[in-house]
């Protein structure tokens, strides 16, 4: 009898765990590049990396996509700095390749600036050294802010990533979360017009390094902390089926 119950005790607490763990499905449901699924990979393994105090943070905005899903609404997300030259489009394309990598459906990644310069060359580099395919076409190569073309997967259509401003196109203009990736954009941005919810998460810029000896260094740096926060946040959002 004693054996029985044990049993049934074990059982129920196995099924309690399992029910309350996120989302992690053993494949990606899109089969991404080799290369950017090894980097993916590396991240993961340094989710310890991230204090307490930052997971809180990234917490939040997992939340955000956890509602977002339960109530299977499409989950918009603008990531936002000065300039969108730099942090913002990482954390674009990061949040976007997390959620692909973590079945999250719904996900749709943006970014915006308070004003619109171009996206940095060296944030371009350093994607590509991450695993993206990025090109762009003659006739923008030489533009003052030229529109390249991303990929993280041959099955998916490239999406085009330039500087603008948060209310541009192709921008949501409602029912979005806006993340503000640095305190200058927090600061000029009090209030972003449609935002249904608003996040502070700023990350020190790179340019601190540029042409200095250092700059390749600081920008994969800033990358990888980026990838590793976006992949923590969707391996945080539990999916209801």
């Amino acid at each position: 009898m004693w054996l029985h119950v044990a049993g049934q005790l074990i059982y129920r607490l196995v099924l309690l765990v399992v029910t309350c763990i996120p989302h992690h499905p053993l494949e990606p449901r899109i089969k991404m590049f080799p290369k950017l699924t090894s980097y993916v990979d590396a991240r993961i393994a340094e989710f310890n990396d991230i204090d307490d105090v930052r997971k809180e943070m990234l917490n939040r905005l997992a939340d955000y996509v956890t509602k977002c899903t339960a109530e299977k609404k499409p989950c918009q997300l603008i990531f936002v700095c000065t300039h969108n030259s730099r942090r913002s489009h990482l954390s674009q394309a990061w949040a976007q390749v997390a959620a692909t990598h973590f079945g999250v459906p719904g996900v749709v990644c943006f970014s915006g600036g308070t004003e619109a310069t171009a996206m940095n060359p060296r944030t371009v580099e350093a994607l590509r050294r991450a695993g993206f395919d990025i090109s762009v076409a003659v006739d923008q190569a030489s533009a003052s802010n030229p529109k390249y073309q991303v990929k993280y997967a041959d099955e998916l259509a490239a999406v085009e990533y330039f500087s603008k401003c948060t209310g541009d196109k192709p921008n949501p203009t409602q029912s979005f979360a806006a993340i503000m990736t640095c305190t200058e954009a927090d600061k000029a941005c009090p209030m972003v017009i449609g935002c249904s919810f608003r996040l502070g998460l700023p990350f020190q810029d790179p340019k601190i390094s540029d042409g200095t000896p250092e700059e390749s260094a600081t920008y994969d740096l800033r990358c990888r902390q980026i990838a590793r926060e976006m992949l923590y946040v969707m391996s945080q959002v539990k999916v209801v089926k």
